[in-house]
């Protein structure tokens, strides 16, 4: 085990500016597009937002298989990976005893839960696809923690060094080939001879 020195929490913070989407002009530009919906306040649209963000994730942790976003934006999955090479530090734990401790994931048989998103096999193409992203909230990332202790072995088993992109051309071609052999063998006859 090595020295662990704890952070300075005293020293300067770089922080990113964020944006956030739902704003007064977002609001006028809505009323003017839907005057049928003109009565719901600023408020009220961060709710609707809010609760179909929580429904969307509870579904993504419950399916094995994912979601796929509304109006062909991708999919999401969570996804079981084996340990990374490089330390995964326990800040909490290093701090307190003075030492690197690391997290081992015994309890999931060192298998990380990770929250994987494609656009590869959208029906259609994005624009731009390759630099649209995923960044999890809060309460998803903690809820599929959970979820993930709790049952590791329900997700897909992904390797370090597989595409996602491969691995939904596979399943396609996959498809493809059941939906010819089915087809085949329902119109297969022994008995016409033509």
């Amino acid at each position: 085990m090595r020295n662990f020195r704890k952070p300075d929490l005293s020293a300067p913070r770089y922080r990113v500016k964020r944006k956030n989407l739902i704003t007064d002009e977002f609001m006028t530009d809505f009323c003017n597009r839907h005057p049928e919906l003109s009565q719901y306040k600023k408020r009220d649209i961060k709710e609707i937002v809010k609760n179909f963000n929580q429904l969307l994730w509870e579904e993504i942790i419950e399916n094995r298989d994912g979601v796929e976003l509304p109006e062909g934006l991708g999919y999401i999955f969570i996804g079981a990976c084996p340990h990374v090479k490089k330390d995964n530090i326990d800040y909490g734990k290093s701090i307190k005893y003075g030492m690197t401790v690391t997290h081992k994931n015994y309890d999931t048989d060192g298998y990380l839960g990770k929250i994987f998103y494609s656009n590869y096999s959208a029906k259609y193409k994005l624009r731009d696809r390759s630099i649209w992203a995923f960044n999890g909230g809060r309460y998803f990332k903690r809820a599929v923690t959970k979820s993930f202790r709790d049952d590791w072995r329900k997700y897909l088993v992904i390797d370090n060094t597989t595409k996602v992109s491969k691995m939904y051309k596979k399943m396609r071609q996959k498809d493809y080939f059941d939906t010819i052999r089915e087809k085949q063998f329902n119109e297969y006859n022994e008995f016409d001879i033509d």
